[in-house]
C-alpha cells in the first residue's frame, strides 16, 4: 500500500489531527545511508513529523526541519514540500560509538548546545524576501516533545504528536487545537465541544509505540475514536524526492569562490560532490568549472527562476 496521510477533524469542535505512515519513504531515504538503530528512530520520527506539519502549508513550499547538535550526532535535517516530497539525512560526527539505548539528549543535546530550527521556506518569494526560520534551545526528551514545545512557543498552537520508527516502519499522529477565529482555513464549528481537545488527546495517549508501529492507520483511526464524530478528508500520498541537482551543486560551488576551487582543482584534477540526501554524484572538471564563473553563468545564477530565459 502507498504511504498515506489521512487529514481528519472532529465535528463541533476547533480540533484537527492527521495520521501519516511514510514506510516506503523511509526505506528509500535508509537506502542511501546506514545509521545506527538510534539515529533511525530519530531521524524516522523527524521524517513522519514533517510531513504531518507539512500537510498544513498555506504556501508553495518548503518546511525544513534541522537539529544541531553537540554530541555524537552533529545534524538532523529534513525536507517536506506541500506536495509531501519528502527528503531526510543525519550527519554523525567521525569515528563515535552510538549506544542503541542513547536518549535524544545524549545523542545531540550532550553539552546544552544543541537547537532546534525550522524554516518555511517558499517557492515564489519576492526580490529580497528571505525565507522564515524560527530556532529555539533543543528543550524535550523526544523529537515529538521538542517539536511540540517548538509549536507552542513559536506558533502560540496547541499541537500534540506521537511518533515511531524502526528500520521498516515510520508513522505518526498529530493533533492540534485550531485558533478560534482567523489563522486556519478550515470551516470553524457553530458549536464548539471545549472538552474535545482534552478527550482526544487522553484516548491518543492510550496509544503504545508498538501498536503505532504495528497498525495501520485508519484502524488506529477507528479505535481510538470510534466514540467521536469525525471528518475524514480525502487522503494524499507523500513520496521520497530529492530537490539536489547539477545547478544547485555548481551555485554551492560558485559560493566557495574561484580561488578556493582553483586550488581544489589544481590538487584533486576535479571535483566531486555526492548529495548527502540521495547519494547522486556530480563531477565538476575544469572546463566545468571555469564556466561556473563566466558572467552568463553568474547572471543566470542570481536571476529569479521565473524570470530567467530558457
Amino acid at each position: 500500500m502507498a504511504d498515506t496521510l489521512q487529514k481528519f477533524m472532529f465535528e463541533n469542535s476547533l480540533v484537527r489531527g492527521e495520521l501519516v505512515d511514510i514506510s516506503d519513504v523511509w526505506q528509500q531515504v535508509q537506502s542511501k545511508r546506514d545509521y545506527p538503530p538510534a539515529v533511525k528512530k530519530m531521524l524516522g520520527e523527524m521524517l513522519s513529523a514533517a510531513a504531518l506539519l507539512s500537510a498544513n502549508l498555506k504556501f508553495n513550499g518548503s518546511i525544513i526541519m534541522q537539529i544541531h547538535g553537540d554530541g555524537p550526532v552533529q545534524l538532523l535535517v529534513v525536507e517536506c514540500d506541500v506536495g509531501l516530497k519528502l527528503r531526510g539525512m543525519a550527519k554523525l560526527r567521525d569515528e563515535v560509538t552510538i549506544d542503541e539505548q542513547a536518549t535524544v539528549q545524549e545523542l545531540i543535546n550532550e553539552h546544552g548546545q544543541g537547537r532546534f530550527a525550522i524554516t518555511l521556506d517558499p517557492d515564489d518569494k519576492m526580490p529580497g524576501q528571505q525565507a522564515y526560520q524560527g530556532i529555539v534551545a533543543l528543550d524535550g526528551e523526544s523529537i515529538a516533545t521538542i517539536i511540540e514545545n517548538y509549536m507552542m512557543r513559536s506558533e502560540q498552537l496547541d499541537t500534540r504528536l506521537w511518533l515511531a520508527a524502526d528500520d521498516h516502519v515510520a508513522r505518526g499522529l498529530l493533533l492540534q487545537k485550531l485558533p478560534s477565529e482567523g489563522g486556519t482555513t478550515e470551516s470553524l464549528p457553530t458549536h464548539n465541544d471545549e472538552d474535545t481537545w482534552d478527550r482526544s488527546v487522553m484516548l491518543a495517549s492510550t496509544l503504545t509505540h508498538a501498536e503505532l508501529l504495528t497498525t495501520d492507520i485508519m484502524t488506529l483511526l477507528q479505535r481510538l475514536y470510534w466514540e467521536e464524530t469525525v471528518r475524514v478528508f480525502e487522503p494524499r500520498h507523500p513520496v521520497f524526492q530529492c530537490t539536489c541537482s547539477r545547478t544547485r551543486v555548481g551555485n554551492m560551488l560558485r559560493m566557495l569562490g574561484q580561488e578556493e576551487i582553483d586550488d581544489a582543482l589544481a590538487e584533486l584534477g576535479q571535483l566531486s560532490v555526492n548529495c548527502e540526501f540521495c547519494g547522486q554524484l556530480y563531477r565538476f572538471d575544469k572546463v566545468d568549472c571555469a564556466h561556473l564563473f563566466t558572467a552568463e553563468s553568474v547572471a543566470l545564477a542570481i536571476t529569479p527562476p521565473s524570470q530567467q530565459q530558457h
